[in-house]
């Protein structure tokens, strides 16, 4: 099986202290992550660094300069208590019919919202992207995410650290694949209890970060 799953868009690692994550990473690796923007509303904002391709590293924790949010931030923002990778994307060639085709094959990926996010320069970035795994809400089953007419943030010349391989862990792997499949993606799953870990290769060797 390819270590990097078909159309992956990008990967989620949350964080409670985004300044601290964001030097660890910078440490290990040698590549500083960029400001990616702030999530007006939501209450974190995040940092990015290309995976090479069209994929990249999101890197997202409560931002201190916005008041806290009405409901709980996204991607466990509120529950994480240490760095850790959440979950991961993949960008369809037809979001609503990747949707409609995963249900009739007996998967439901949630439904699909409208986001934006707010560039350091102030450009406004909008893109649809589901709710996530409602089924099996373990972050190992990735949600899914449509550009629509914005530049991309692997396209707006990130430092770079390229994946590897993203792989996961589950206590019935075959549960996930099956869920995989309905999204005509994979992922190396293997028995154990439930995480994501992903590899990228820096200056200073490969890095692997659970």
């Amino acid at each position: 099986m390819n270590t990097i799953p078909a159309r992956l868009d990008h990967i989620v690692l949350a964080t409670p202290d985004l300044a601290a994550t964001v030097a660890d990473f910078t440490r290990r690796t040698g590549v500083a992550p960029v400001p990616g923007g702030v999530h007006i509303g939501l209450g974190t904002r995040n940092f990015l660094v290309s995976l090479g391709g069209s994929g990249y590293l999101e890197i997202i924790g409560p931002d201190p300069e916005q008041p806290e949010p009405e409901g709980p931030r996204p991607f466990d923002v509120d529950a994480v208590t240490v760095a850790r990778t959440v979950t991961w994307a993949i960008s369809p060639p037809d979001l609503d019919a990747a949707v409609a085709t995963a249900r009739t094959r007996g998967y439901d990926p949630g439904k699909v919202h409208p986001m934006s996010r707010r560039r350091p320069d102030g450009t406004l970035l909008r893109w649809r992207l589901t709710d996530g795994d409602t089924q099996h809400p373990s972050g190992l089953v990735p949600f899914l995410i449509d550009w629509g007419t914005a530049v991309h943030p692997s396209a707006s010349g990130l430092p770079a650290t390229p994946l590897l391989s993203l792989s996961a862990t589950a206590p019935e792997p075959a549960e996930i694949r099956a869920l995989l499949a309905a999204l005509d993606t994979e992922l190396a799953v293997s028995e154990g209890p439930v995480g994501l870990s992903f590899t990228v290769d820096t200056p200073r060797g490969p890095v692997t970060f659970d």
